[in-house]
């Protein structure tokens, strides 16, 4: 299953400029996703962090992972927001960044579910580029 932006912004409650997941490439409902962020030099975080070498900012490395995340466990309940459902980022642990993402890069997201007890998710997350790692962490979010 893939879905579009239009239904990937049905699942998410973010919009421009912080929705930071442009497709996703897979899903499996209960288990795992694949999605994708690309990054161009046009993006606004780009002209301050940093001028003359663009990086994308790691804390919005951790939101587009988690975002992902999110999808999946908003299409694994069948909820969206608009029923009312939200997801907080409310953890991360064993957070590590291996290489910088800069412009031009298409940042390969995945997300597994470990866990779901009383409406805290945990999930496995990486992002990669072209097959390296870039950050991986395990993260908790809060179904409210």
């Amino acid at each position: 299953m893939t879905m579009g932006i239009a239904e990937i912004r049905a699942h998410l409650p973010h919009r421009y400029p912080f929705l930071l997941v442009d497709r996703v490439v897979s899903i499996e409902l209960g288990e795992s996703i694949h999605a994708y962020k690309n990054l161009s030099i046009n993006e606004p975080y780009f002209d301050g962090h940093f001028p003359d070498e663009p990086v994308f900012p790691g804390v919005l490395l951790v939101e587009a992972m988690a975002q992902t995340a999110g999808i999946l466990g908003f299409k694994t309940m069948d909820k969206t927001p608009a029923d009312g459902s939200i997801y907080y980022l409310v953890g991360v642990d064993g957070l590590r960044f291996k290489r910088p993402c800069v412009p031009g890069d298409r940042v390969d997201l995945f997300a597994s579910i470990v866990s779901e007890r009383r409406g805290v998710w945990k999930f496995d997350v990486r992002s990669e580029v072209d097959g390296a790692l870039c950050a991986s962490a395990s993260i908790l979010c809060a179904n409210r």
